[in-house]
């Protein structure tokens, strides 16, 4: 009975306590700016594969984004407009209004605005660790 009392009672005070947003993947914070853009503010990690991981995470889950749907980079690096952090990147699961510049490779450095990659893509990169820690 004691072992039951103790199990409501937990499970009352997590049904009643405040839902805080959860933390993106690899030590990254994702805010909203609006419905279909959000950014990637990074608290340890920097490396580009931590913020296409987390705007993957953000994009499917908050969003509900399928893993076909497209991620856009609005704005590379640059200061954020939610928090007023130092560094963060745009994301948007809508297309640039200008349009998307071409890819020509799979490789890309820094965030160049238009770049896209699915979000099942992005979601790949979450299991990728940097070669030096």
């Amino acid at each position: 009975m004691k072992r039951f009392l103790t199990c409501a009672a937990l499970a009352a005070v997590t049904l009643c306590a405040p839902i805080v947003a959860v933390a993106a993947p690899n030590g990254y914070r994702t805010e909203p700016i609006n419905s279909t853009d959000f950014e990637v503010i990074p608290r340890a990690r920097q490396d580009l594969d931590g913020y296409w991981c987390a705007a993957a995470d953000f994009a499917r889950r908050k969003l509900g984004a399928g893993w076909q749907q497209r991620i856009y980079v609005l704005r590379g690096y640059g200061p954020s407009v939610t928090t007023g952090r130092r560094t963060a990147v745009q994301f948007s699961i809508k297309p640039p209004a200008g349009g998307v510049p071409q890819q020509n490779s799979f490789v890309t450095s820094g965030f160049q605005p238009g770049y896209s990659m699915s979000v099942q893509g992005a979601n790949a990169r979450c299991n990728v660790r940097p070669f030096f820690n």
